[in-house]
């Protein structure tokens, strides 16, 4: 390909063996004898290539490549350096040259080091123009992320703007079921008391359908206070009532608590000794209701005939100062999907579809709020401790079964101070 070429050189038989040389290979030749017109001449001519003695006299104290390099129609154009001794390749870079060729010149290898210089050019060239479509690449991928990310800030605020909604709306929503719940309850009770002339006066029906009313109003006392827990753990202001308790009296309310339960479903409930454990100083109602809501769940994702099993074990921490009890809740069920094993602890999870929702606190397989898990969490994190699950995964048919993990802190410490 045919390329322009500018010869700045004082020597006029070097100009002339270079021009013949070149010309032969198809390049444009233009001669200039000294710096100031051969600047004028690269202004003018803007060449492809730029050929230059480098002893010829500076411009202004500044030297002749310099000028020639602080062109704008050069800023890309190679400058080849003339010279009589190799130069250093630090003196080259220096210079911001892209080369040099010895004096006196090689007419027989001119041709080939000229093509060479080129074809490094038009590779630099082809780079330059790739790396510019790479930076506007990145400045288009830059503003897009950048949109991107200003999109999912706002989303994010919307969500938590509709998270702190629903919470309101759940606290607000238990609050004001919980008056005439209350009052419905209390109504009941008066019914119901001994010696009522209602109750002396009920057949079998009718106390058939009372002992449903009460069911039923218990259950929603009971989803009544989980949603306000649920709202008070994520708000932090979970209240806790700190005092002495052996766990011995806590697994024998368990066993009180659902020993009608799991005969119904003929399943077997296994709770070990707990007399090596110290007393405890912990709210024991509420680590009665984390255990509650874990045999409650290993009862429901358990087949009837199954076993749930619940054993206590002392641990220290790592620098054993400090000692905990760990509490295993076992059980021969379904198992939970390994995908699924943390966000069972989101509130109002459920991990069977929604459509196949079939409300039961005990039965196999029943439905629920999805708020017994991450209440017993918070409750565990509220004491300073932790809850976690081990499952090999889910299969209806096979039952891996599934191992829960309560550990909890020992030792007044913990308490609030007066």
């Amino acid at each position: 390909m045919t390329k322009k070429i500018l010869h700045i050189e004082a020597n006029p038989d070097d100009r002339q063996s270079v021009r013949e040389v070149l010309e032969k290979e198809g390049h444009t030749v233009i001669a200039a004898p000294d710096g100031p017109s051969g600047v004028q001449l690269a202004q003018v001519e803007r060449p492809d290539l730029i050929l230059l003695d480098m002893d010829l006299p500076d411009i202004d104290d500044r030297p002749l490549s310099h000028h020639l390099k602080n062109l704008p129609e050069l800023n890309d154009t190679p400058l080849i350096a003339l010279v009589t001794e190799l130069w250093a390749w630090s003196h080259i870079t220096e210079f911001d040259l892209a080369g040099q060729i010895m004096k006196p010149i090689d007419e027989t290898t001119l041709a080939r080091q000229i093509a060479d210089f080129l074809a490094d050019q038009n590779d630099i060239a082809a780079l330059k123009r790739e790396n510019e479509c790479l930076r506007k690449y990145s400045q288009k991928l830059a503003q897009r992320l950048e949109q991107k990310i200003q999109e999912l800030t706002a989303a994010n605020e919307a969500l938590e703007h509709t998270d702190l909604m629903k919470s309101r709306f759940i606290n607000m929503a238990a609050h004001e079921l919980r008056t005439p719940l209350a009052a419905v309850h209390g109504y009941l009770g008066v019914l119901t008391s001994p010696g009522s002339k209602f109750m002396a006066r009920a057949d079998e029906n009718t106390l058939k359908l009372i002992e449903g009313v009460v069911t039923g109003i218990d259950r929603l006392q009971g989803l009544v206070q989980d949603m306000l827990d649920v709202t008070r753990i994520e708000a932090g202001a979970l209240q806790l009532r700190y005092a002495p308790i052996g766990l011995t009296l806590i697994f024998d309310k368990i066993r009180r608590d659902f020993k009608n339960v799991v005969a119904r479903r003929r399943q077997t409930l296994n709770i070990g000794e707990a007399d090596h454990v110290p007393v405890m100083w912990v709210d024991g109602e509420r680590v009665t209701q984390i255990l509650r809501n874990l045999v409650s769940n290993a009862i429901k994702y358990t087949p009837d005939g199954g076993t749930i099993e619940i054993a206590a074990d002392l641990m220290q921490s790592d620098d054993q100062k400090n000692v905990f009890v760990k509490i295993t809740v076992s059980d021969t069920g379904v198992g939970v999907p390994l995908d699924q094993q943390e966000r069972i602890f989101e509130g109002f999870y459920e991990v069977r579809d929604i459509e196949l929702h079939s409300t039961s606190k005990t039965d196999f397989m029943g439905g629920g709020a999805g708020l017994g898990l991450p209440i017993a969490r918070g409750v565990a994190q509220a004491h300073g401790g932790s809850l976690w699950l081990e499952s090999p995964g889910y299969d209806p048919k096979t039952c891996p079964g599934c191992k829960f993990y309560l550990v909890l802190p020992l030792g007044e410490g913990l308490a609030p101070k007066a």
